[in-house]
């Protein structure tokens, strides 16, 4: 099932999930995506089996597939190339920060590139959101935790990232994590560990990998957060990006610049960049 939270004209954000052309609108059983994550495999089963109202979806906006996340956490060096290429040891635990949910947009919202910085990257990153919440969960234990996966973008100021050894505010401008355009419920991945990802700006492939590259997988993340905090329904972890990041390049975003994220069987992310005004 692809889920997603959607807007029609002059109407709230709702939740339902793509059937074909449409959208299949969820807010008579279900107040938001995040509840039908918590609600387990019971509420995706409800969910599947509600089959209007449903909507064209040319006539829809697609918002993020998780509008508000209780938390953003993001895994950064988790490609063995992009460790190598950005001249930084190879980790022997995961680096971890996070992003605040303002920074989340929309498919289709704008990048907005911060006056205060001069070197704003684009990284393509998949990412998992939790169903079921836990603490100290066992890693074998993993798939009963996550729910789906999605595009993400994790677009990076680097001057200010790197100014300091503490990455969150280089990380978490406005509109610098650009997610969807929907959640795809696990059952639909055979392996989240086999999936190519790419990235291109213009149609110039700038990023080109397979999650299989990734360090710290899947089971691992969840168990080493887990045994810090709590992991909560709507929680969406990003695993990091591969090589081929602008800071490598020399090549920094710039207004008009049109980029788009696609991960296999996730669809296609794409945000264009304008200057702050």
């Amino acid at each position: 099932m692809k889920l997603v939270t959607f807007q029609r004209p002059g109407s709230p954000a709702e939740p339902g999930y793509i059937n074909d052309s449409q959208v299949v609108g969820l807010s008579a059983a279900f107040p938001d995506v995040i509840a039908i994550l918590a609600g387990g495999p019971a509420a995706l089963a409800q969910a599947a089996a509600i089959a209007a109202p449903a909507y064209d979806l040319a006539s829809v906006k697609l918002l993020a597939p998780v509008p508000r996340p209780p938390k953003i956490v993001c895994v950064g060096l988790n490609y063995r190339d992009h460790a190598i290429e950005t001249n930084m040891k190879i980790p022997d635990t995961p680096t971890i920060f996070c992003k605040f949910p303002t920074a989340v947009i929309a498919p289709g919202d704008d990048i907005v590139l911060p006056k205060i910085s001069e070197k704003p990257d684009y990284e393509a990153e998949f990412a998992f959101v939790v169903g079921k919440g836990g603490r100290n969960i066992a890693k074998e234990n993993w798939k009963d935790h996550v729910a789906g996966y999605m595009n993400l973008n994790d677009v990076s100021a680097r001057d200010i990232q790197l100014a300091t050894t503490q990455w969150v505010m280089g990380k978490t401008f406005d509109t610098f994590c650009p997610m969807g355009p929907y959640l795809v419920t696990a059952d639909e991945i055979a392996d989240p560990h086999a999936l190519n990802i790419q990235l291109d700006i213009g149609g110039e492939v700038l990023q080109n990998s397979n999650t299989r590259e990734l360090i710290f997988k899947i089971p691992e993340l969840i168990a080493h957060l887990s045994s810090v905090f709590t992991l909560e329904p709507g929680d969406v972890v990003s695993t990091g990006t591969p090589s081929g990041v602008g800071m490598a390049r020399g090549r920094w975003l710039k207004p008009g610049d049109k980029v788009t994220v696609t991960v296999e069987g996730l669809g296609s992310l794409t945000n264009s960049c304008i200057a702050e005004a």
